[in-house]
């Protein structure tokens, strides 16, 4: 249990606990305003509310953060998890917890809705703002424009704003049968549109066969031309249903879902299948709030997804499984082969192209948010291939040391996001341990705190780790990072030839050359990466020796701090102009006292 230096409300907090039950449901944390600041759902709330306030060591800088704003502890005892689940949902969409994962808002994305009218119109509308049964969100809007346009082709309903007691215009050219004047029943326009809505759900087949029994049935009574006006109509909605179909027509009724993440962002996909068809495809972006993982964001976009879809699927199809998603709310399918192997990974390439726009527009807006462009990707899958990384090395980090002869020894890191600097990610680093001119130590020193904080703090790691040297320093970074931390972080070197120059990449133990011409834009990137971290290290030098040698000569004289060797320099411009002043003229800038300490130490230098 933490103490009071972590939340001073630990005590109220704690008797709170004891009282919390061991059934399912949903808890909310609030602040001391009581403002909602996060929501869960559990399957025992008294195990996992309390594990908020123990090993706090272990857990994430995010959530050392809301551990700290907790003041109050709310909780709701359920029946099912089922319905934690969805009680989950609605507490979030309605208090919007600061420190809850949630999708973007929907407004811009546009949808079909059924008006909840007496006699329902079907409109486009982007958001929530007029009252009936909304299909979508579509991806874009030429693919949901394309689906109306069939739906206008296929049945005849009222578009005018305000019913009139006479036939419009719509009448006249065709496009409605005018039930405002009694052209049409209620219960023929009604029928009208629930085939409307079973086309919205992707439930061809039932209707193409329904429309094909009545144009038979027209031609066994020789009106004819009303057949082959239906007849029309039933080309048209095949077409479009073959044009969507992309699996075999048994897979009836599927949601399929796939997510990419990396530090800051996820990225998640649904597509709606309906009898081998893809209804539609819908992408969006959740920013992350406490380093939640894959299984945590779809736990919780899942049920959000569904319902704002009125998806009407019992089975998922995932790329793994999510223990928090009972299986008497969906099936859970992981395929390893045939039709929904083939729909998870259509579902993929969808959401790695969105990543990418999502990356390229934040890029647009601030290159420092660590946008790529097609180039750095391509480069960065270059690195993938030619290393041999697991993963794509999105994050890459660079090592330097800088010291004249050991003295005033420093280090520097730099990240690279997306082949471009990421400078708030820049480090710093004073050597501590390390007495005299001796490199390998300092990148050993520098490494083992880098990599201890990160890991502590339960950060990210990069995908890649990149040493400004050769063999040696390569060895000196894996035995810290595998044998001391016990990592998994790839480690290349950046060799120099005789004339200092970016010469060779290295990789592997024992290191091998990874063969790379001097022109290639793969390498030019990696000797940018060279030359900016040597940069920031030499900066950081220069200041540190300059700030040395402020302090050897003014600040060692007792009584002489930093602020009054400042105003020293700032009136007679050098340490030189100051031993020529009488000690009247130094008394003028700093008193008496201190000026004739000031002329003391330097005639006892003489």
């Amino acid at each position: 249990m933490i103490d009071k230096s972590i939340n001073k409300n630990i005590d109220r907090i704690a008797l709170k606990l004891k009282t919390i039950p061991e059934n399912p449901g949903v808890y909310q944390h609030l602040d001391q305003s009581g403002t909602v600041i996060y929501v869960g759902k559990a399957r025992n709330l008294q195990r996992r509310v309390s594990s908020y306030f123990s090993h706090y060591d272990d857990k994430s800088a995010k959530i050392k953060m809301l551990v700290r704003n907790i003041y109050d502890i709310r909780v709701t005892v359920v029946a099912t998890e089922v319905d934690a689940l969805l009680l989950e949902n609605n507490l979030i969409k309605r208090y919007q917890p600061r420190y809850n994962s949630m999708l973007k808002d929907d407004k811009s994305y546009p949808y079909l809705v059924i008006t909840d009218e007496e006699y329902p119109r079907l409109l486009f509308v982007r958001g929530h703002h007029v009252k009936g049964q909304y299909f979508g969100p579509y991806p874009n809007q030429r693919i949901l424009r394309e689906l109306q346009d069939i739906i206008n082709q296929l049945f005849l309903y009222r578009r005018c704003n305000t019913m009139q007691k006479r036939p419009c215009m719509n009448h006249q050219i065709g496009l409605c049968k005018a039930p405002c004047a009694g052209l049409e029943t209620h219960e023929e326009y009604m029928a009208t549109f629930a085939n409307i809505r079973r086309i919205l759900k992707g439930d061809f087949n039932d209707i193409l066969k329904e429309m094909k029994q009545e144009m038979f049935s027209l031609a066994e009574q020789l009106r004819f031309e009303e057949a082959e006006m239906i007849k029309r109509r039933i080309r048209r909605l095949e077409e479009y249903q073959s044009r969507s179909t992309v699996v075999n027509t048994s897979v009836h009724d599927v949601d399929v879902y796939s997510i990419l993440s990396d530090e800051k962002y996820a990225y998640v996909n649904m597509m709606r299948i309906k009898e081998g068809s893809i209804i539609y495809s819908f992408s969006n972006e959740i920013k992350k709030q406490l380093d939640e993982t894959d299984q945590e964001i779809l736990s919780t976009v899942i049920p959000d997804l569904h319902e704002r879809t009125a998806s009407t699927a019992k089975e998922a199809v995932l790329p793994f499984l999510v223990p928090d998603l009972p299986e008497e709310y969906l099936k859970q399918t992981v395929p390893t082969r045939g039709d929904r192997l083939q729909l998870l990974e259509l579902s993929l390439r969808n959401v790695k192209a969105y990543q990418i726009q999502c990356r390229h527009q934040r890029a647009l807006v601030d290159p420092d948010e660590g946008g790529m462009n097609h180039r750095n990707e391509h480069l960065l899958e270059r690195i993938q291939k030619a290393l041999h990384l697991p993963e794509l090395p999105v994050n890459i980090e660079c090592f330097d040391n800088s010291n004249i002869q050991g003295a005033f020894p420093v280090a520097a890191m730099v990240r690279f996001t997306g082949g471009k600097p990421n400078r708030k990610e820049y480090r710093k680093f004073n050597i501590k341990t390390v007495e005299g001119p001796d490199d390998y130590a300092s990148m050993a020193e520098v490494i083992y705190r880098r990599y201890k904080r990160l890991s502590e703090e339960g950060k990210p790691l990069p995908q890649l780790l990149v040493v400004d040297g050769g063999r040696g320093q390569m060895e000196v970074a894996r035995q810290v990072i595998q044998d001391q931390l016990h990592l998994e972080i790839p480690i290349a070197g950046l060799a120099k030839d005789d004339r200092h120059h970016t010469s060779e990449l290295l990789y592997g133990f024992p290191p091998q050359v990874v063969g790379l011409k001097p022109t290639d834009p793969l390498f030019h990137l990696l000797e940018q990466i060279q030359n900016e971290v040597h940069r920031f290290a030499i900066t950081f030098h220069k200041d540190k020796r300059s700030k040395g040698t402020f302090r050897t000569q003014l600040t060692d004289i007792p009584g002489i701090g930093e602020k009054t060797a400042r105003d020293l320099l700032l009136k007679f411009g050098s340490v030189k102009e100051i031993k020529l002043q009488t000690e009247a003229d130094l008394a003028k800038v700093v008193g008496p006292s201190k000026a004739k300490a000031i002329i003391a130490h330097f005639a006892s230098q003489q």
